[in-house]
């Protein structure tokens, strides 16, 4: 957003789910307070933040999807294995239910999908087995605790490149904010926003991101030739 008031816009949205990003930005962005207007909305909410504001189409939409390092280095947000916090992942910690509500009444079938799908973690089924068995045995109520019972049911031994509960903690943060719902119908919707001569810009940090933001643009490219 700096880079963009710098190199001349006019006007900058800014929308963000999370309400602790929004504070940063708002003191790091103080000295275009007059060009800038930042929102507390999920970015698949942005059609209808426009419509509000009479905004028909834009010259611009930037979408920087995942998440930031304000969340993982929050204490108490949940995002990290690296410190002992509580189970909520929530980017909104306003809305929606934690982690901790998901896992209460989830089936270990159901876990499995979601770890497979979401992490493309191979051992997801016995992983989420121990889950679910730590659960119901009361072990489970912090992302150490956690973190711990995912890297005795990987299996994985000796050095890895990375953690064994990585993949694990990324399927969970994007079961828990539904991270990949509606991205799809965001691109598309935006598209049709676009001014002649716009850009549509997408910043995607992993392949389930990057397919889906892929495949529908190669989609919209076909429906204009």
């Amino acid at each position: 957003t700096e880079a963009l008031l710098e190199a001349g816009a006019k006007r900058v949205l800014g929308l963000d789910r999370d309400a602790e990003v929004l504070s940063v930005a708002q003191a790091r962005l103080a000295q275009w307070k007059d060009r800038v207007e930042l929102v507390h909305a999920d970015y698949r909410c942005l059609d209808e933040v426009l419509d509000r504001r009479g905004i028909d189409r834009v010259d611009g939409v930037l979408a920087d999807l995942g998440y930031s390092s304000v969340q993982v280095d929050g204490e108490g947000r949940g995002f990290s294995f690296r410190r002992d916090d509580p189970l909520d992942m929530r980017m909104d910690r306003s809305s929606g239910p934690t982690l901790a509500e998901l896992l209460d009444d989830v089936t270990a079938e159901a876990l499995a999908d979601v770890i497979y799908e979401f992490g493309e973690e191979r051992h997801s089924r016995r992983i989420a087995r121990a889950i679910v068995g730590a659960r119901d045995e009361g072990s489970v109520t912090t992302t150490a605790g956690l973190a711990a019972v995912v890297r005795r049911a990987s299996g994985r031994r000796g050095r890895s490149r990375i953690d064994p509960a990585t993949r694990t903690f990324q399927a969970l943060r994007i079961w828990v904010n539904r991270e990949l719902e509606g991205l799809d119908t965001f691109l598309r919707s935006m598209a049709s926003r676009l001014r002649h001569g716009a850009r549509l810009a997408v910043m995607s940090f992993h392949s389930l991101e990057d397919r889906i933001v892929k495949y529908t643009l190669r989609e919209l490219e076909s429906a204009t030739d």
